[in-house]
């Protein structure tokens, strides 16, 4: 994780202000705190995307993969919002999905992280052998 975001970036630590401050994160700030949830949006999207547990369609492309990594932000950005006992100031949704979006964006950018993300749940060249494909319980055959 250190590769993509290290320790001491705002995302790594908003992660672990919210994480260790579950409960009471919320009562720090007069209102919503948008900029500190979308940095840990940002931060357990990457996470959730490495652990690779209910990755179930492999992104293929930059594009898909940042798709991905946005709706596992916009995940954490729910949950946040729902044990929040502060309001969501007008517009607010929008500015933390969009300071997630940024996050991300920001780091795919860097060096090779993109090609290295999108490689790490790629399936094997072997698996695409090229040979023909039975349907089950059927007869007809689908050539790939």
């Amino acid at each position: 994780m250190d590769r993509f975001l290290a320790p001491n970036t705002l995302e790594a630590l908003a992660h672990t202000h919210l994480t260790e401050n579950w409960f009471t994160w919320d009562q720090d700030h007069p209102s919503f705190n948008e900029t500190l949830v979308a940095g840990c949006a940002s931060y357990q999207a990457f996470t959730r995307y490495l652990s690779g547990s209910d990755l179930f369609i492999v992104p293929r492309s930059r594009s898909e993969l940042e798709g991905v990594l946005r709706r596992y932000a916009y995940d954490s950005i729910h949950n946040a919002i729902a044990v929040s006992r502060q309001t969501l100031q007008r517009g607010g949704y929008s500015r933390t999905c969009s300071l997630a979006e940024k996050s991300i964006r920001d780091v795919l950018n860097t060096n090779d992280n993109a090609t290295v993300l999108l490689a790490l749940h790629a399936p094997p060249a072997e698996a695409f052998s090229g040979a023909d494909v039975s349907l089950p319980n059927s007869s007809t055959r689908i050539r790939t």
